[in-house]
């Protein structure tokens, strides 16, 4: 398709999210096959509910489809919604207008499941919420594993804190035994987790500069964008000391997955923690001179995060 990638954006619509998705959306590299929704950020139906309305605030110009997915873990408890982040909505208590487009009849995991028998060797799946939806399809196929071309995952961190748990990120430990059986199948999986998220952050300033210069169509998702984003500038003063900077965790993936060349990366043996306690989701890395424990997976540790931004903040930017 003119050489642009073929996604699927497996998404909690919170307000990293909601980036991510307009990105991917207005994006001329990508074409996004469809968005799959979860629990995490929200519950799945406000997910969902949130993805349809900025499919129509995107108004991208092709129609897009969203699967609706998982309400809750593999096996554990869904901890609930985090409206102290991400608002009461999951988009910052941002409100957009409503949408006639209904999500499919389909599951997330059986749409990933079609889609990757339908374009084996061209589909990247990314994911910027649990892994509970592909985790899904992988039990429900697994030899989708050799036809997807890459899966992209926002979660997890090797060498900066977590943000759950001092090893932990929410992703990941909001799931642990999905984001293991991830990890244990053959998808190729490249992970873009804390370690160059928190390096990428978006300002105040930034925002300023899209209201000066994007152009006349594009002023409503700016508006939504300050109006959400507010919610996220607040949380990551009080947590993390960032005066008018927020990270764009979920961009980030998306990003990554239409240019590598953006991230250093390091392939590593790795697995899941799926314990009860502190470690519940952390990643385990061999890093031994014989390293026995998981398999080879690709983790971006360095991130040209003043480039990742300039292309994030271009497509709003585009007439």
């Amino acid at each position: 398709m003119n050489g642009k990638t073929r996604i699927i954006l497996d998404v909690d619509t919170g307000i990293d999210d909601a980036l991510a998705v307009l990105y991917a959306l207005l994006s001329p590299d990508i074409h996004v096959e469809g968005l799959t929704t979860g629990f995490g950020n929200i519950h799945v139906e406000q997910a969902t509910e949130n993805t349809l309305r900025l499919i129509k605030l995107a108004n991208c110009g092709y129609e897009v489809p969203v699967a609706a997915g998982a309400a809750g873990p593999l096996q554990r408890d869904y901890a609930g919604p985090v409206p102290h982040i991400h608002g009461h909505n999951g988009i910052g208590d941002a409100k957009l207008a409503p949408t006639e487009q209904q999500p499919l009849k389909e599951s997330a995991a059986e749409f990933i499941v079609r889609k990757a028998h339908e374009l084996p060797g061209e589909l990247v799946v990314v994911t910027v919420g649990r892994m509970t939806n592909l985790a899904l399809a992988v039990a429900m196929d697994p030899s989708i594993a050799s036809k997807i071309r890459n899966v992209v995952v926002m979660g997890g961190t090797v060498f900066a804190p977590g943000n759950v748990t001092p090893v932990s990120e929410a992703n990941l430990w909001g799931d642990p035994e999905a984001a293991q059986q991830v990890f244990r199948s053959e998808l190729p999986l490249t992970i873009v987790g804390l370690d160059v998220t928190l390096q990428t952050r978006l300002s105040r300033t930034h925002l300023d500069q899209l209201r000066r210069l994007a152009p006349e169509d594009k002023q409503p998702i700016v508006d939504f964008l300050h109006t959400a984003l507010e919610k996220y500038f607040t949380f990551y003063l009080e947590q993390n000391q960032y005066l008018g900077e927020c990270p764009m965790h979920d961009p980030l993936a998306v990003l990554v997955a239409v240019n590598p060349s953006l991230v250093n990366t390091r392939v590593m043996r790795a697995d899941i923690d799926c314990g009860h306690g502190l470690t519940a989701g952390m990643i385990i890395t061999d890093r031994r001179v014989n390293p026995q424990v998981g398999r080879e997976i690709t983790f971006c540790l360095e991130v040209d995060a003043d480039q990742a931004l300039r292309q994030m903040l271009s497509v709003f930017l585009a007439p």
